[in-house]
């Protein structure tokens, strides 16, 4: 089993099924892209760059989808968090009811544009 794959694995469901979810989408959205096991955390990777991350938060209890060029985006910007960060942006779901497929895939979309 790959590290990513155990990882998603031991946590607890709700975080378990946000992730698979959200990996869904992503696999959807751009076939070419690699999930590795970066930094402790699953990794999203377009084109060999760092696309997004997946970071479930215990204790707040929320899963973090952090996009790295989140501050190059311009839509959406209603929905994706900064917290005082310098190039992360990203989208915060406290449970898999809470994510909206439309906003999650505008993202990933215009996100995809950043990278030549």
């Amino acid at each position: 089993m790959k590290p990513t794959e155990a990882y998603i694995l031991r946590q607890p469901e709700q975080y378990q099924a946000m992730m698979l979810h959200v990996l869904a989408v992503v696999e959807q959205e751009l076939p070419h892209s690699e999930l590795l096991f970066k930094w402790g955390i699953p990794y999203v990777y377009y084109k060999k760059k760092t696309f997004c991350y997946l970071a479930p938060n215990h204790k707040k209890g929320f899963l973090d989808v952090g996009f790295a060029k989140g501050f190059e985006l311009k839509r959406n910007q209603e929905a994706l968090v900064d917290e005082k960060r310098n190039t992360v942006k990203s989208l915060r779901y406290f449970s898999i009811e809470e994510i909206d497929n439309a906003v999650l895939i505008d993202v990933i979309s215009e996100a995809k544009l950043l990278y030549k």
